[in-house]
C-alpha cells in the first residue's frame, strides 16, 4: 500500500467488492461457498465500511445449476438484487438466450404478469457493443457518487462473444475492440468529473501467474492490461474462472508527477462465489487524486461469514420449486447407466464406465452440427458424474428418467466447449490420464463418445501408454486433425488434462451439459430408449511375445485387460474368441474379478483380463489383423500381427 501524504485532507475510504462467473451457483458443493454465505461475505464488508459498491465483470446468470437454470435464473437474479448489486459488464452467458432476453426479461423491471422471471435491480453495461439498430439499452458506462467523491465503471465483454452464443440471437449485435472502447469511454468519464475509473471486463488471463499476465501485449487479456489508458484506475476482469490479484505499472503514471499511485490492480474472483475482489481508494476529494490503492482476494470458503438469512430463503424457495419442474420425465431408458466402481461397491474414476461414454457421446451428438463445431470426437471426466443415471426403473426398462435425474448426474452446469486437435494432440490427451505424482487420483478414465476406441499398453513408459486410436473404424493419424468436444472445466485443462488447453479454433457452445443431456433425451421415447453399449472403448494390450512371428507359429502371446464395465448388473464377456479372416483360431476365459482394493491396481481399469496364446494359421503371410471378440458385449480389439518367413 503506498501511504497517503500529509498534505491531503480526509480522504474518503472506498471499497469496491468484486464478483465475476458466479453462473447460479445457489447451493453449496464442493468448493462453492453458495449464496447466503456469499451474501454474508458482502454484507460484513458493508458493515466495515459502508461507502462499498458492490460491481461485477459478468456471468451472474446462464451454464447455472438445476435449481437456477429451472426457473430461467430467476433465483439468481433475486439473490443478487438482495445483495443490491450495483453494476455489471454484460457476460457471454447472458446472451445465452440472445439479445433480447437479456434487455427485455433480465433487465426490464419485474412484473408478476408481464415479466415474472426477470427484473435485474442492477445495471449492465459493456462499451465495446454497438445495438441493433437504434436500440440503447445497454449504457456503456455507469456512475455513482460516494461521499463526495465520483467512481465510474466502463464494461466490456469478450471480443469473442460471437464465438460463444448462439449468433440468431445477437443479429445485428456488434463487438468492437475492448480496449479502444475502454479508453474512448474512460476518457469521457473522466471529462465529465468522474474521479475513479474501473474497467468491468469479461475476459481474463489464461493463468494466474503476475509475473507472465502482461508479457505477450498481442494476447486477449495482455492488450487489455497493457493497452488500457491511464483514465483507468483498476481492472476487474472474469471469463477465464481464475483467482488472481495483481498490480502492473501504468507508463503514463510513472511520469506523472500529480500521480502518487504508479500501479493498477488487475484482478478476477475465480469462479461461482468462491471468492470476492477487495480493491480499497483513498480519494482526496477536493482534488480527486488517488491516494493509495490496495487489493487482495478473499476466500470465502474459509472467511467465518454468516449466512444471510434473507438469501437463504430466497434460496430454500428455488430448491423447493424446483421439486415440481424436476419430476418431469425428460425421456426414457432402455438400461442402467452406471459408474465404475471399485471391489467394496465405491466409485472407481480410474475405471471406464457406460455412463461416462454415454454422457460423452451425448455431448458429441449436442456440438455435432457446424455451428457448434461439427465434433467427431467428445470426451467426460469421470469426477462430473456424480451419480448413476438408472432412471425410474422400480418396473424394470423402459423407464422414465427425469430432470432432476439428470441434473444429479451432472450437476455443474459446465458448457459444452469444441476445440480442434491433431491425433498427436489427442493422444496426449489420453496419456494424461496416469496422473501426474502427488496426484488425489493415480489415473483418470476419459469416457468417450461411442465411433472412438483405442489400445493402450498399462506397463509402458510414460508418453508409450497408447497405441493405435480408431475412429469410425478408422485409424487415427497424428499429423490430421479433428473435431473434439468437452465440457468447459475440462476444456480448461481440469483434472490436469493440460493437453486440452492446447487446442485451436476454441469455441464455447453456450449449452449446458444438462442441456445437451435434456435435448438428447427428448427424442428418446418408450419405442427408441436410450440403451447401454456394453462395448469397451479402452482397452489393454500387453505383448508377451513378439509380434512378428512365423506362419504355423504358436508364438503369439498377448494380455488383454480392461474387457469388462465394473457398475453393478452391468453385461460382461466371458470369453474372448480369437479370429484371422471368419476364421475363429481359439477362445480364452476372461476373468472380471475386480482388484482388491488394497491393491494399487483397483484405482485403474484393468477389470476384465485375459491371456491369449495361439497359432497363426501356415497360409498366412505379411501383416495380419487378429480380431478379439467379445462373447456378450460385442467389444472387437484388432491387433495386427506381422508373418515373416525364415
Amino acid at each position: 500500500m503506498i501511504t497517503t501524504p500529509a498534505s491531503a485532507a480526509d480522504p474518503v475510504d472506498i471499497q469496491i467488492v468484486g464478483t465475476n462467473d458466479f453462473h447460479g451457483r445457489l447451493q453449496p458443493d464442493r468448493d462453492i461457498p453458495g449464496a447466503a454465505k456469499y451474501a454474508g461475505a458482502i454484507e460484513a464488508l458493508r458493515a466495515e465500511n459502508p461507502n462499498t459498491i458492490f460491481a461485477a465483470a459478468g456471468d451472474l446468470i446462464g451454464a447455472t445449476t438445476f435449481d437456477s437454470f429451472i426457473a430461467q435464473d430467476k433465483p439468481t437474479i433475486d439473490i443478487f438484487n438482495e445483495m443490491d448489486l450495483d453494476v455489471s459488464a454484460v457476460g457471454n452467458h447472458e446472451l445465452d438466450k440472445g439479445y433480447d432476453d437479456l434487455v427485455d426479461r433480465v433487465m426490464a423491471p419485474f412484473d408478476a404478469t408481464t415479466n415474472p422471471k426477470g427484473g435485474a435491480g442492477w445495471t449492465y453495461i459493456a462499451a465495446n457493443l454497438d445495438e441493433p439498430g437504434t436500440a440503447d439499452e445497454i449504457a456503456p458506462s455507469w456512475t455513482k457518487d460516494v461521499a463526495g467523491v465520483t467512481v465510474g465503471f466502463v464494461g466490456a465483454v469478450t471480443e469473442h462473444l460471437p464465438e460463444l452464443v448462439s449468433p440468431d440471437g445477437i443479429e445485428g449485435l456488434v463487438v468492437t475492440d475492448i480496449v479502444d472502447a475502454t479508453n474512448e469511454e474512460a476518457a469521457e468519464l473522466k471529462a465529465a468529473g468522474a474521479d475513479v475509473v474501473v474497467l468491468l471486463v469479461h475476459e481474463g488471463a489464461p493463468s494466474t501467474d503476475c509475473a507472465t499476465m502482461d508479457d505477450d501485449p498481442t494476447s486477449d487479456f495482455g492488450s487489455i492490461i497493457n493497452g488500457v489508458s491511464g483514465d483507468v484506475d483498476a481492472i476487474v476482469s472474469g471469463h477465464t474462472h481464475l483467482n488472481y490479484s495483481c498490480s502492473f505499472p501504468v507508463a503514463s503514471w510513472a511520469t506523472d508527477a500529480t500521480r502518487v499511485v504508479k500501479d493498477r490492480p488487475v484482478v478476477s474472483a475465480g469462479q461461482y462465489g468462491a471468492f470476492l475482489n477487495k480493491l480499497d481508494f483513498s480519494v482526496d476529494p477536493a482534488t480527486g487524486t488517488v491516494l493509495a490503492v490496495t487489493n487482495e482476494n478473499l476466500n470465502i470458503n474459509t472467511g467465518t461469514y454468516e449466512a444471510d438469512a434473507n438469501v437463504k430463503a430466497i434460496v430454500d424457495q428455488a430448491v423447493a420449486d424446483a421439486a415440481g419442474p424436476g419430476s418431469a420425465v425428460l425421456g426414457q431408458l432402455g438400461g442402467a447407466y452406471k459408474r465404475a466402481t471399485k471391489a467394496d461397491g465405491t466409485e472407481n474414476r480410474g475405471g471406464e464406465s457406460t455412463l461416462g461414454n454415454f454422457v460423452a457421446d451425448v455431448q458429441r451428438w449436442a456440438t455435432r452440427k457446424d455451428t457448434f463445431g461439427g465434433a467427431q470426437i467428445a470426451f467426460m471426466n469421470p469426477g462430473g458424474l456424480r451419480k448413476d443415471m438408472v432412471g425410474n426403473a422400480d418396473a424394470g426398462y423402459p423407464a422414465g428418467v427425469t430432470y432432476r435425474q439428470a441434473a444429479d448426474v451432472q450437476p455443474f452446469a459446465n458448457t459444452l466447449v469444441n476445440k480442434q486437435f491433431t491425433g498427436a494432440q489427442i493422444r496426449q490427451i489420453l496419456e494424461q490420464q496416469w496422473q501426474p505424482e502427488g496426484s488425489s487420483r493415480p489415473f483418470l478414465r476419459l469416457g468417450t463418445s461411442r465411433a472412438f476406441k483405442y489400445t493402450y499398453d498399462p506397463d509402458a513408459a510414460a508418453g508409450e501408454r497408447i497405441g493405435t486410436m480408431w475412429l469410425r473404424g478408422q485409424v487415427i493419424e497424428d499429423d490430421a486433425t479433428y473435431s473434439v468436444t468437452a465440457n468447459s472445466f475440462l476444456a480448461g485443462g481440469g483434472d490436469n488434462f493440460t493437453a486440452f488447453k492446447d487446442g485451436t479454433s476454441s469455441r464455447d457452445t453456450g449449452q449446458t451439459d444438462l442441456q445437451a443431456m435434456v435435448d438428447y433425451m427428448a427424442v428418446h421415447g418408450a419405442d427408441n430408449p436410450a440403451t447401454p453399449v456394453w462395448r469397451q472403448h479402452a482397452m489393454g494390450v500387453n505383448w508377451i511375445s513378439d509380434n512378428i512371428v512365423q506362419p504355423g507359429s504358436r508364438r503369439v502371446k498377448l494380455d488383454v485387460s480392461s474387457w469388462a464395465f465394473t457398475g453393478v448388473g452391468d453385461v460382461q464377456d466371458t470369453k474372448i474368441f480369437a479370429r484371422i479372416g471368419q476364421k475363429t483360431l481359439d477362445r480364452f476365459a476372461v476373468d472380471n474379478t475386480i482388484v482388491a482394493l488394497e491393491d494399487v491396481l483397483s484405482a485403474y481399469d484393468e477389470t476384465g483380463t485375459a491371456r491369449v496364446a495361439l497359432g497363426v494359421p501356415a497360409d498366412k503371410t505379411g501383416t495380419v489383423t487378429l480380431r478379439l471378440v467379445g462373447n456378450k458385449t460385442g467389444t472387437v480389439v484388432k491387433v495386427p500381427i506381422r508373418v515373416k518367413r525364415r
